[in-house]
């Protein structure tokens, strides 16, 4: 059996086949799907069956809150049904005695992630707009959605969330960082002066961008499962859409290109640029866009805190997948764009 970081075969094979004795009767093969910016996700394959979805906090140290197995469990299975795409969960482990912490197991989605810009080169232009509507389209259904009909009323607190997400990851900051960066307190002291009235409460992703969704390309495109949401909560709408937008690559934006995370993916003739693709998500849920800067700030502020904890990772060891070398780079890149976005000066 394989042994992979974070996975022990000699604890997670007998755990298998004693939980899920139907998928898994006797030997299995593993692979490492991603590991480093989120949760650690591995895709584990039984003898003649059908694959399975395993999801594990990062190695090392987790800040607190950050990366909770339970929480993202139980968001999967009470949006099951719903129109929004997500995979069946199987079983969710919430002791630590099988791989050193919480975990769950869910089904694979059929389709491809596409991750890279040369994914998304192959794609036709009508490809592409396609995967942008369904794109903007899904994020719009999830936040239609009544957290009480799907028994997660009490998944957050509906109000303040632009200010806990500030304190939130303000805090998350000082406990990351691996260096000084005045241009970061400056634009978490401006964010803390702009703070706008919430527009709205619905469910909130908190990652959401193309690259964490699974989509069908065998007939018009489509999403099959939106995945990774261990950030998921109560909250402002147009904050789930201010972090779509900051990873959206639009042609030409070459600063762009120095964020790692989905570099270049959008970049391509057909996908529409990050203010159409706003103007979609008004123009379906009828939401006034006028606190957006703020929104697009925030987002920045919270990639670049997310980035720097995966470079104080990568700095201790403690990244599983390679490539993440040049993550530290881009943290000053996202602080400048947000600093930008407060400023009107940003597109």
């Amino acid at each position: 059996m394989p042994e992979l970081p974070g996975l022990p075969s000699g604890r997670i094979g007998p755990w298998l086949r004693e939980h899920l004795p139907e998928r898994f009767p006797g030997g299995w093969d593993a692979e490492l799907i991603s590991g480093g910016l989120s949760n650690i996700t591995y895709r584990i394959v039984p003898a003649g069956g059908e694959a399975v979805i395993l999801r594990r906090p990062p190695l090392g140290e987790v800040l607190p809150s950050a990366h909770d197995m339970r929480r993202e469990h139980r968001v999967l299975t009470a949006l099951g049904g719903t129109a929004v795409p997500v995979p069946e969960t199987l079983v969710l482990c919430t002791g630590e005695e099988v791989l050193g912490c919480p975990f769950y197991v869910m089904t694979e989605a059929r389709g491809r992630v596409l991750r890279t810009a040369a994914d998304t080169a192959e794609l036709s232009p009508t490809v592409r707009s396609e995967l942008a509507d369904r794109l903007i389209t899904t994020l719009a259904d999830l936040h239609a959605i009544e957290p009480a009909a799907v028994g997660l009323a009490d998944y957050g607190r509906p109000d303040g969330y632009a200010a806990r997400q500030l304190r939130r990851w303000g805090g998350q900051w000082e406990r990351s960082r691996t260096r000084d960066l005045p241009d970061m307190d400056r634009l978490l002291a401006r964010l803390a002066e702009r703070l706008p009235a919430q527009a709205g409460s619905a469910l909130v992703h908190g990652d959401y961008r193309l690259d964490n969704t699974v989509v069908d390309l065998t007939g018009p495109a489509r999403i099959t499962a939106v995945l990774d949401w261990e950030l998921c909560t109560l909250g402002d709408p147009l904050a789930d859409l201010g972090v779509a937008l900051s990873y959206w690559h639009d042609p030409g934006d070459d600063e762009r290109g120095l964020i790692p995370v989905a570099a270049g993916v959008t970049a391509h003739e057909g996908f529409p640029r990050t203010h159409e693709l706003a103007e979609r998500y008004a123009l379906r849920t009828g939401r006034d866009l006028t606190t957006l800067p703020f929104h697009l700030a925030l987002a920045a502020m919270k990639l670049a805190v997310i980035l720097e904890g995966v470079h104080a990772r990568f700095l201790g060891g403690k990244t599983v997948t390679a490539g993440y070398d040049n993550v530290g780079a881009a943290v000053p890149v996202l602080v400048a764009r947000g600093l930008r976005r407060l400023d009107g000066s940003d597109a």
